[in-house]
Order: C-alpha cells, then sequence, then structure tokens
C-alpha cells in the first residue's frame, strides 16, 4: 500500500487531508510539526510527503532538503502545502526539491487528484 506523510502544525487540516487520502485508498501518516515529519520519514519511508511551509521546529522547506539530502529518503515524492502565495516562495518550494506545490485555502479534491497524478508518473 502507498503511504503517505502529511505534515502541518494546523491539525484541522492535517485531519482533512488525511480522510481524504484515506478515502482515495492510502495509508496516511500525520504529524503536527518539521522535526516529527523528518523522523517518521526516515522510519517508515512513505512514497510521498505533504508538508506546510510554516511548522514549528522545522518549515517544510528545510524539511524537503533534508529529505532530499538523505540517500533513504532522496526519492520521496513532496508536495509542498502552503498559504505563501508569493513567486519566490514557491520558487523556493521547487529549488528545495518539491514535485509540487499547492496554496491554501485549496481543494481537498484537487490535492488527492495532484498526489494521484504524481504516484502515477512515477510508477510508469
Amino acid at each position: 500500500m502507498t503511504t503517505v506523510l502529511v505534515a502541518d502544525d494546523d491539525a484541522d487540516i492535517r485531519d482533512l487531508v488525511a480522510f481524504k487520502l484515506e478515502q482515495a485508498g492510502l495509508e496516511v501518516i500525520t504529524v503536527g510539526d518539521g522535526q516529527a515529519a523528518v523522523e517518521q520519514a526516515r522510519v517508515h519511508r512513505p512514497t510521498l510527503a505533504v508538508l506546510d511551509v510554516s511548522m514549528p521546529l522545522l518549515s517544510g522547506i528545510d524539511v524537503c532538503r533534508m529529505l532530499r539530502a538523505d540517500p533513504s529518503t532522496a526519492g520521496m515524492l513532496i508536495i509542498m502545502l502552503t498559504a505563501r502565495v508569493q513567486e519566490q516562495d514557491v520558487e523556493g518550494g521547487f529549488s528545495a526539491g518539491a514535485d509540487d506545490y499547492v496554496t491554501k485555502p485549496f481543494s481537498p479534491r484537487e490535492l488527492v487528484s495532484r498526489i494521484q497524478a504524481l504516484l502515477t508518473r512515477t510508477r510508469t
């Protein structure tokens, strides 16, 4: 089964994203801060991570860079989920190694579609 790590300091967003991903048949691990995201990614090796940019301890950008630098997690798919919509924020997400960038407010259905599209592209 495909596992997705969801890291967001907002419990409502975490729960909503997890619910939608579970409805789509994915296994979900949720965490509330960047440090926990790195730890869980290293332990569980999820296929994909959804990272909020603004989190306690480590930002989603920091987490993304750390996962890309670690050979055991370097191939993980990463989607940034953030309220930061400035062009430099989007560029920062991609330059850190993100595969996609979704801005808040977001459509949970669209997020699931983007995740499924990424997973499909990497499987073929």
